[in-house]
């Protein structure tokens, strides 16, 4: 039981170090990886409509 309340201890103090962002950062930062997940999104989204109508191409024929 000791040695959880020392690493409760030891997490209490570690997070009081931590850097926390700004406000301004933080939106930015959340935008990037907004806009790096709809990027990812549409482009595999456009791969697979492609390799979807060459599969049906090559199908029918």
């Amino acid at each position: 039981m000791g040695r959880i309340s020392k690493f409760f201890g030891d997490v209490g103090r570690e997070m009081k170090k931590v850097s926390w962002p700004k406000r301004k950062e933080l939106t930015r930062y959340t935008i990037t990886v907004l806009a790096t997940v709809v990027f990812a999104a549409v482009f595999i989204a456009v791969i697979d409509f492609g390799i979807s109508s060459l599969l049906r191409l090559v199908t029918k024929q």
